[in-house]
């Protein structure tokens, strides 16, 4: 088993455990995934950025699907694009842009997982990098995100949570909350078991009768 020390963080483990720490705990230490026609959506709002490439625009030089990491947080991923804008007095300023398939709408989460990007970046390039985007593929637009000391400390916070986590390897119990009905994960996870403890006794009592029969 792996210490904590040695373990390397998933940037978008990051988004996995804010937003649900148990269907991080599935994905990182179980190696669950199964796909729903929002995880679909995201994937093909994502066909463009997940192409390696490099291109100049309006004076802009665009990277899409630049590897990113950060040896201090022992943290590493993929940035879906990077602009990299000219500055006055030489060099150029990153620009970090994630795509995610909703509409625009703010969750910490996603904000969290593109704050770890540009800390990545930070250390990759030695230099700050203040502000990126979320773009929504679902209206099309753009969400500015700033880089507070608020968010990086709640990012650099989740990212040795999920070091803790993928280093117990523990699942957390299921609990179910509104969000568990777009969760891919809900077939597997079974969220409503857990809220109807009599159903679920009951659930596994049908089971392990099944699985005697098969002895």
């Amino acid at each position: 088993m792996l210490s904590p020390d040695e373990i390397v963080v998933p940037v978008s483990a990051v988004n996995q455990y804010l937003y649900c720490r148990r269907r991080c705990a599935l994905i990182h230490c179980e190696g669950v995934f199964t796909d729903n026609a929002y995880t679909l959506e995201g994937r093909f709002a994502h066909e463009n950025a997940d192409v390696p490439g490099v291109e100049e625009r309006d004076g802009v030089r665009i990277v899409r699907a630049l590897p990113l990491f950060n040896r201090r947080l022992g943290l590493t991923g993929k940035a879906d694009v990077v602009e990299f804008h000219r500055l006055s007095g030489g060099g150029e300023q990153p620009f970090p842009i994630d795509y995610k398939r909703g509409p625009r709408k703010q969750w910490d989460n996603d904000d969290a997982q593109l704050c770890a990007q540009a800390l990545c970046l930070e250390e990759m390039l030695g230099r700050e990098v203040p502000a990126g985007a979320v773009f929504h593929a679902a209206s099309k637009r753009r969400r500015d995100v700033a880089f507070s000391s608020e968010l990086r400390a709640m990012t650099e916070k989740a990212i040795t949570d999920v070091r803790g986590l993928l280093a117990s390897g523990i699942v957390a119990p299921a609990v179910l909350q509104p969000r568990c009905e777009g969760c891919s994960l809900k077939a597997v996870c079974l969220p409503e078991l857990a809220a109807q403890p009599a159903r679920s006794r009951r659930y596994l009592a049908e089971l392990f009768a099944l699985k005697a029969e098969d002895q």
